[in-house]
Parts: structure tokens; sequence; C-alpha cells
């Protein structure tokens, strides 16, 4: 199974995520969170079962959608990164 790695990116969105959501409602942002963090885990079992993303269209860049948020990752042949998490009704800035 390959490798997870979060990219300081992802983690930062994930922490500004739950920053923003918990000025409302401290207990859904932890529930937002485990959802997310539960999703990431899973991702190694099965990677490709990710959609493309459509911006890229590249088959190494996969999302999963948690809730509102996509979680973009990069799969290669012995890892796996946690690119970025963004709401998903925002579109993906490649390089940014």
């Amino acid at each position: 199974m390959a490798q997870l790695i979060w990219s300081p990116r992802a983690a930062d969105d994930l922490e500004g995520i739950c920053e923003y959501i918990a000025k409302d409602s401290p207990q859904y942002a932890k529930t937002v969170a485990a959802l997310i963090v539960n999703t990431v885990e899973a991702i190694p079992r099965f990677p490709k079962a990710g959609r493309v993303v459509p911006e890229l269209q590249d088959q190494d860049v996969r999302e999963r959608i948690v809730g509102n948020f996509r979680v973009v990752y990069r799969v290669r042949e012995d890892t796996i990164e946690v690119v970025t998490i963004i709401h998903g009704a925002r579109l993906l800035h490649w390089g940014e």
C-alpha cells in the first residue's frame, strides 16, 4: 500500500476550514475534520477510486468529495500526496 503524505498546503487548508466552521459551531468543525481525515486515510486502499479532477484531466490527480469539500490528491507509484482541500464551489487553480 502506498504511503500517505499530507502537503503543508493541505494541512493548512484543513486547519483553516475547521477554524472557519468553529466560529459558528465547534462541534460541527470537529465532525467535518473527522470526516475529511477518515476519507483521506482510506485513499491508499483504493487510490484510483477518486474521480479525475475535471479542471486538470490528469489521471494521477484525483479527488474525493467530503460534504462541501474537495480533497485533491496526487497518486504516485509508492506515495499518495494530499495536495489541497477546497470548497466544492471553487475551481481548482493548480500551481497556486
